[in-house]
């Protein structure tokens, strides 16, 4: 098949790989390895600076190809012309996109001779958008999954090729389940690259009035909020571990606001409490109320200091401390 629909005549295809984070590296790596298809180039976002030291990083696709001969295209923009035609001149048959981390423009959806796809982490047209892994776990949802769609210029609106599905475990965090779903990517593509050397490629359109979105996180989506309940507040802090991180504010006494960031919970009780009160759980024990329940934290991290268990830091703090609710 072709952009425009006929059927392809060649098993053998010529892939250009764009993506970013790390749930594209398993992806990236078996294309490497592919005997059916050939890698013939990989786009990827700029090195930028990270951390405390401010140190020139580059993203994982590019590490992943360490010491590899296959060319690296590094462009500020996708959409400057000097990076479409250098993608144009590697002749690709089919584009393969995810986690990149910038929009694709028109001239380079129409590149490929086949196919524009594009693996999204989630079984759209559920979550659409840049935080679907944290949006599936924060919202209760049972299974989650990877969608292969046909490119288009919205926003994770394009056809569906086929859908790879996974459940969500009771303790799933936002890096176990994007760890689970970078592994089952590869075999999620390789099949919709078998698919599409086929007569008649599966091709569903979404159904746009199921849709919900799951835009860019930033550090400031991990406040909780304790006066949502306590399953969502839990749901929350599983989500966003490691990334943006859930937090909440501590002062004791007259000290100034520390962040403590928290990593894990257990919901120990479904009582009315006041929200955000610290409760008397014995030695050893943080737990903090909320209208519907009780938190206990397990697993917390001081602003400054080291990850820790809860008892490990009500040792080292003082006990008259009180969460700051916004």
């Amino acid at each position: 098949m072709t952009a425009t629909g006929t059927q392809t005549t060649s098993r053998r295809m010529r892939i250009v790989f764009i993506g970013t984070g790390d749930i594209g590296v398993p992806t990236l790596r078996s294309l490497q390895q592919s005997r059916e298809h050939e890698l013939v180039g990989v786009v990827t976002q700029p090195d930028k600076v990270a951390g405390r030291s401010q140190t020139l990083t580059a993203p994982p696709i590019k590490v992943a190809l360490s010491g590899s001969t296959i060319p690296i295209l590094q462009p500020d923009r996708i959409k400057n012309a000097d990076a479409v035609e250098q993608i144009r001149d590697w002749k690709p048959d089919v584009i393969v996109v995810i986690a990149y981390g910038q929009i694709l423009p028109r001239a380079v959806l129409e590149l490929p001779r086949i196919a524009c796809l594009n693996l999204h982490a989630s079984l759209l047209p559920r979550h659409r958008g840049a935080a679907p892994i944290q949006a599936a776990i924060a919202t209760g949802d049972r299974e989650t999954g990877i969608t292969v769609i046909y490119m288009d210029e919205g926003l994770d609106t394009g056809d569906v090729l086929l859908q790879s599905h996974i459940d969500i475990l009771p303790n799933e965090t936002g890096g176990s389940l994007h760890n689970r779903l970078a592994k089952i990517a590869p075999q999620s593509l390789s099949d919709a690259l078998q698919q599409l050397t086929s007569e008649n490629p599966a091709r569903t359109s979404q159904n746009s009035a199921l849709a919900t979105y799951a835009p860019k996180l930033e550090r400031e989506n991990g406040r909780i909020d304790w006066d949502e309940s306590v399953d969502v507040i839990e749901r929350k802090i599983r989500a966003f571990n490691p990334w943006p991180g859930a937090f909440t504010e501590i002062s004791a006494e007259a000290a100034t606001a520390q962040k403590l960031k928290i990593f894990s919970t257990t919901v120990i009780d479904r009582t009315k409490q006041i929200p955000g009160e610290i409760l008397n759980g014995g030695e050893g024990k943080l737990l903090i109320g909320t209208h519907d329940g009780v938190l206990s934290l397990d697993e917390v991290q001081l602003e400054g200091k080291r990850r820790m268990t809860a008892s490990e830091f009500l040792r080292g703090f003082p006990r008259s401390f009180q969460l700051r609710r916004s």
